[in-house]
């Protein structure tokens, strides 16, 4: 199983991702965490990555792609593997096709997840934070017990700056622009299945089940 999820901030493509990893024994890798370790285990690439970052610069693609190539060769990825938000460009999807045809593969499938602005943004604006231990809550979903202060440490509750509603809308647009020539691309080459991202956990896990099991229809 060689799969792409694709999404939105806020669609649940990591969850997702992490639940039928699990199940199938292969590795979730989102770029994020992959990035995080990679420069925690001090490689070439991992150092070059940290210093990107401690700047607070984007990684340049021929470095992400580089550590991708280093975690698609590990053992727990030999069976396959669920790319979570990565290639996030056309030039990063292309270099992901030239490094898996020098190893005689090819991804499965691409699901890309829809989900509502409306719901994106309540998701992502209701999203709070502990000052002090950082612990997450959501206004909806897992509420502290008191208003405004954090169960683990009395803190007080806040709101990011980028999960303020300005903020999402511009990240939702940035994502749209960047996003429609990369969905045409793996369209054009009849990988793409789009799912319905809202709903139960479990609704949306039968519908990435249904897909990556080869139904196609986007």
């Amino acid at each position: 199983m060689r799969l792409i999820f694709l999404g939105p901030p806020g669609a649940g493509k990591g969850t997702q991702a992490r639940t039928l990893a699990g199940e199938q024994g292969i590795p979730q890798i989102a770029t994020g965490d992959m990035l995080r370790e990679a420069a925690a285990r001090g490689t070439r690439l991992g150092l070059e990555a940290k210093s990107y970052m401690n700047r607070g610069a984007l990684v340049p693609d021929d470095v992400v792609v580089g550590l991708v190539a280093e975690r698609l060769d590990a053992p727990d990825a030999q069976k396959g593997f669920i790319l979570d938000g990565f290639p996030r460009t056309l030039a990063q999807a292309e270099a992901l096709e030239r490094l898996l045809k020098d190893r005689e593969l090819a991804v499965e499938r691409v699901i890309y997840f829809e989900v509502s602005e409306q719901e994106l943004l309540r998701r992502l604006t209701g999203r709070r934070m502990c000052r002090q231990c950082e612990h997450p809550y959501h206004v909806e979903f897992s509420p502290p017990k008191r208003a405004g202060r954090c169960d683990r440490c009395g803190g007080e509750l806040y709101q990011r700056e980028d999960d303020s509603e300005a903020a999402v809308r511009r990240r939702l647009e940035v994502h749209a622009a960047q996003t429609a020539p990369l969905l045409e691309y793996y369209r054009s080459r009849g990988l793409l299945t789009a799912i319905r991202g809202e709903g139960s956990p479990q609704e949306i896990g039968s519908a990435i089940r249904r897909a990556a099991g080869g139904n196609t229809a986007a």
